[in-house]
Order: structure tokens, then C-alpha cells, then sequence
């Protein structure tokens, strides 16, 4: 099983050089702090910052210099600040290439559930919808299953919807699943000491396996 710091790793391997990333609440944001040596990225967070780095040492902490999840943060050489409304103009226009989020379930068609469970009360949606209906590619970062064992890779996601059919890929704690374009997860890579039945088992929706599956390279 990989822990939330392997999950980042394993997803900043999708990064590609020359990428405007966005990257959302909780696992996405640990991304920033292992981008491959050598790539030219610029992370961008929906509160108005261009040019993230990584989390900044304690000696370094600047409270007002925040993302989206009110987590302080570093800024690179060049970064810039601006209002919200220019960073969803950045986001609606099609200028983030990838976006890295979490979510409560991921449906076998792509769709995501991510910003409200009903009955528990939430400060709102935040930048998600516009994200996940602008960014040319959709990576989720999440837990395979909850925490009472049901599965969160779906059929049909049972929560309320911020997205549909917009995931390319998720990675979780058992395995790196694609999500195919006629539907369906196509497992793609497994997590180390995480068999390909333990996966069968945690995954509801059509589960697609194809010759053998290695373990993830971290």
C-alpha cells in the first residue's frame, strides 16, 4: 500500500515539462514537492497565485502567502499574485494543462464526486467544477476504499456530482488506474506488495486487466 507521500511521488511522475498545473485540497498539493529534477512546470492555485514551490521550511513561513486549502507556501523566481476572478479567467480560458485533485468516488465513466457528502455541512465547492470542465487532463489522487472497506471506485458514483466523464487516470493507495474511453478502469500498475486480487476485490466498477501488471516504480 502506498501512503499519501507515495501517492505524490507516483502522480508527479505524469507531470510533463512545459505544463501549467493546478493542483487541488489535500494529497494534490504534497505534488509540488517531488516534480522530477528538470522539468519547467508552473503550479497554479485558484486563489490567485501563478508559480508555486515547494511547502517552505518553518525559518521560511510566510502566513499571508497561502493556496487554495490555506496551506502556506513558497513562490518560485518569476511567480505573480493576482485576484481570483483572473485565476478562474486562467481556468475557464483552457490555460491549465492538468489539474491533480482528490475526490470521495470516481464512477468506471470518468465521473468524480468531490466537494459534498449530504447531511454534513461544507464551505462550498470552491474552484472544482470549473476545473474539472476546463483542464485539458484530469489526474485524481484518493484512497481505493473508504474507510468502512467499500469500494471508491465505482459504477455509478452514489455522492453528489462535480464532474462527468473527465477523469483520465487515478492513482490510489493499492494501484495507477486509466480510465478508458468506452469506459471502465484499465489497471495499469499496482502498488508495492498490493496483489492484483486484493485490487479485483476493492474495485466496484468494470475492472480492466490486461497481461501482467507491475508494481509502481517510486
Amino acid at each position: 500500500m502506498l501512503d499519501k507521500i507515495g501517492i505524490a511521488k507516483r502522480i508527479a511522475q505524469e507531470v510533463q515539462d512545459g505544463s501549467y498545473i493546478n493542483l487541488g485540497i489535500g494529497i494534490p498539493t504534497l505534488v509540488a514537492n517531488y516534480i522530477p529534477d528538470g522539468l519547467n512546470v508552473v503550479l497554479q492555485s485558484e486563489n490567485g497565485l501563478l508559480g508555486i514551490g515547494p511547502f517552505p521550511k518553518e525559518e521560511y513561513v510566510d502566513a499571508d502567502l497561502i493556496n487554495a486549502g490555506k496551506q502556506t507556501v513558497s513562490m518560485l523566481n518569476g511567480s505573480s499574485l493576482f485576484n481570483s476572478a483572473e485565476s478562474f479567467g486562467m481556468i475557464r480560458g483552457g490555460h491549465v494543462h492538468l489539474t491533480i485533485l482528490g475526490a470521495m468516488e470516481v464512477s468506471e465513466n470518468g465521473d468524480i464526486a468531490n466537494w459534498k457528502i449530504p447531511g454534513k455541512m461544507v464551505k462550498g465547492m470552491g474552484g472544482a467544477m470549473d476545473l474539472v470542465a476546463s483542464a485539458e487532463n484530469i489526474i485524481v489522487a484518493m484512497q481505493h476504499k473508504s474507510r468502512s472497506g467499500a469500494s471508491k471506485m465505482l459504477k455509478e458514483c452514489t455522492l453528489p456530482i462535480t464532474g462527468i466523464n473527465c477523469v483520465k487516470k487515478v492513482v490510489t493507495d493499492m494501484a495507477v488506474l486509466e480510465i478508458l474511453p468506452q469506459g471502465g478502469f484499465k489497471l495499469l500498475e499496482r502498488a508495492p506488495g498490493v496483489s492484483v486480487d486484493e485490487i479485483k476485490e476493492a474495485t466496484e466498477g468494470k475492472l480492466i486487466i490486461e497481461g501482467e501488471i507491475l508494481e509502481m516504480n517510486i
